[in-house]
């Protein structure tokens, strides 16, 4: 908590025809191109370029050792560089606190640049919650005429691989008008892969956004994104604990959680979450900056969250009426939550039902309280991040 404490104070300082595949072996060895349809690891003893859409094919696995260096070439729309692990195939990046993956630009940038490349985007064939009520959907980011991007199926334990302690830096680039890649994207990915204590830095779009799906993700740390910090999406069924969201005056929400878009309804667990507000002087930075938004019949459980240095008008709302009556059906629960804050917030400015139908506000003071001693929250080791050591 020392450490989450000395964070928080700095923190508040901060202000289209797809090409034919390229096989790798016509390219030099430290250049990535193409598809990926057989076994490679990339080897930390060289800096690894990624260049335009890269992706791993099913029956496939792509090894990142430990300390790899990987740059990702600039560019926009069909030919922004982004790594695709498709379903089928497997990723195994097994990062460590020495010895971190690191995922950046090739271009040289500074902290608060952003959209110098895609992203990573992980795709499996756990379930998910589609309009249609299909079983499969292709992800936003990569184009319909492509499908490397699709994504679900009926395996919730699908296994992925393992992605850990990896940091994904200055990327989200637009593939089309609106339309960017958030720093990690994961479509449908199962129970069976490991994501454990990733760092999104400097999105333009969503740090980390989960497409359906039921695989838990632990020690998250996303800052300075454009969009918002963790998206939740399509019936998102897995669990999020000891993860922190950082705003700075560039972002939207540090949370935006959506509910299905078809029958199956799915349930999220959020645990142990931190978000921090971008201000100054209790002033928001920016023109966005809120805590969170429940939306489309959001449908899970959010327990032991800290919000801190949030501006007064900065809330937790419930997006419309279906999201109401989620939470008076108790299938969207808030349990735990505390508030750090100086600057006259008060619970009822703090947490909103936007359709006015339901006690949601009214309902605060039983799971929320006003405190200048958390005593929840994250408490990620962040010794590792480029947060911590910029």
């Amino acid at each position: 908590m020392k450490i989450l404490k000395l964070l928080i104070g700095l923190s508040l300082l901060v202000s289209c025809d797809k090409p034919e595949p390229v096989e790798l072996k016509t390219y030099e060895p430290h250049q990535l191109h193409g598809r990926i349809t057989s076994n490679k690891t990339l080897s930390k003893d060289t800096i690894w370029e990624l260049h335009n859409r890269v992706s791993v094919s099913e029956g496939a696995t792509l090894t990142i050792e430990p300390g790899t260096l990987i740059k990702a070439a600039p560019g926009t729309g069909s030919s922004a560089s982004t790594l695709i692990i498709a379903k089928g195939s497997k990723i195994m990046a097994l990062g460590t606190k020495e010895e971190p993956i690191i995922f950046t630009s090739m271009s040289e940038v500074s902290v608060g640049t952003r959209g110098m490349w895609g992203g990573v985007i992980i795709l499996g064939e756990a379930t998910g919650s589609f309009t249609g009520n299909v079983t499969e959907f292709q992800i936003d980011g990569i184009p319909a005429s492509d499908q490397i991007g699709l994504y679900g199926g009926n395996n919730d334990n699908d296994n992925s691989g393992i992605f850990k302690y990896v940091s994904i830096r200055h990327g989200g680039a637009e593939i089309g008008e609106g339309n960017e890649i958030n720093g990690l994207t994961l479509g449908a990915v199962g129970r069976g892969t490991v994501i454990d204590n990733i760092e999104v830095v400097d999105n333009v779009d969503d740090g980390i956004e989960f497409f359906g799906g039921t695989v838990n993700a632990t020690n998250l740390l996303v800052w300075g994104q454009g969009d918002d910090g963790i998206d939740i999406d399509q019936g998102y069924s897995g669990t999020i604990s000891n993860a922190m969201v950082v705003l700075t005056n560039v972002s939207d929400h540090a949370l935006e959680i959506d509910g299905p878009e078809g029958s199956n309804t799915g349930s999220f667990t959020l645990d142990s979450i931190t978000v921090i507000g971008a201000t100054e002087n209790c002033n928001a930075l920016g023109i966005d900056g809120e805590v969170a938004d429940f939306r489309k019949g959001a449908t899970g459980i959010c327990s032991n969250v800290l919000v801190q240095g949030f501006a007064l008008g900065k809330d937790v709302e419930l997006d419309n009426i279906a999201d109401a009556t989620s939470y008076t059906n108790g299938d969207l629960s808030f349990i735990n939550w505390e508030v750090k804050h100086n600057c006259n917030m008060t619970l009822i400015n703090m947490f909103k039902d936007c359709s006015n139908t339901s006690t949601f506000t009214q309902d605060a003071s039983s799971f929320a309280s006003i405190t200048t001693n958390p005593t929840i929250g994250s408490n990620m080791d962040l010794q590792w991040t480029y947060y911590l050591n910029r």
